[in-house]
């Protein structure tokens, strides 16, 4: 599978936020990254080139700061000349049709404020109907959003185990289950091995997967076990 990441951000490099997850997936040869505002700084967008981009991947993602609950207006330009009737949907269009489309979204207030009863007033989920709206219209199947709320206040601790499911987000089936996590975390760690030959990291690594493909050997031999006694 691969990933289309379309950031839009007006001052990417001041952003402590979007450097930290941009740096965290800079080895992942799956994502390509697109930062809108690098790429055309006179808003003169090349919308042959963009929608040929939208061909050659299977998930579409768009990751921005949540601006008075919307993107920043780069992007939504974008989607004004690129989303084209006849070429993304339409009775001729279709390039979108069975992808997948989600959100990354960088928040700066606190998750309890978007909430009925909130500051906010309205949840992530009804703000962000619109881009729902764009999936259903292109044929995109549209994925719950990944939201990160006040991302530079959090302890350091705390940011691997946001990355993580940011990098799922990104390259994992769209499938929560145990296997499907497991057979993502293999394929991780196989890259991260292949890069780090020669290196006192990979002994280490190469452990870890041997550990998990342990554990998944001892989970289908349980499963046997418990479909044999449930057909007795």
């Amino acid at each position: 599978m691969r990933t289309l990441l379309i950031v839009s951000h007006p001052d990417i490099i001041e952003s402590y936020s979007q450097q930290y997850f941009l740096n965290g997936i800079k080895d992942f040869s799956n994502i390509t990254v697109h930062h809108l505002e690098n790429l055309y700084p006179d808003w003169n967008i090349d919308v042959r080139k963009e929608q040929e981009l939208l061909r050659e991947h299977d998930r579409i993602i768009f990751q921005f700061p949540f601006y008075w609950y919307s993107s920043p207006p780069l992007l939504k330009h974008w989607q004004d000349v690129v989303l084209e009737e006849g070429v993304t949907h339409g009775p001729r269009g279709g390039i979108l049709e069975g992808k997948e489309f989600g959100l990354v979204l960088m928040i700066g207030v606190s998750e309890k404020e978007y909430r009925a009863g909130g500051n906010e007033q309205f949840t992530i989920s009804e703000l962000t109907k619109p881009f729902q709206a764009m999936a259903g219209k292109t044929g995109m199947h549209y994925l719950p959003p990944f939201e990160i709320y006040q991302f530079v206040y959090t302890e350091d601790d705390r940011k691997m185990d946001i990355l993580i499911p940011y990098w799922q987000m990104l390259t994992m089936e769209n499938n929560d289950s145990l296997a499907t996590r497991e057979n993502w975390l293999m394929d991780l760690l196989e890259d991260v091995i292949n890069t780090s030959e020669g290196t006192d990291e990979q002994n280490i690594l190469e452990y870890a997967k041997n550990i998990i493909e342990e554990n998944q050997s001892e989970i289908e031999d349980l499963k046997i076990v418990l479909n044999q006694m449930y057909h007795r």
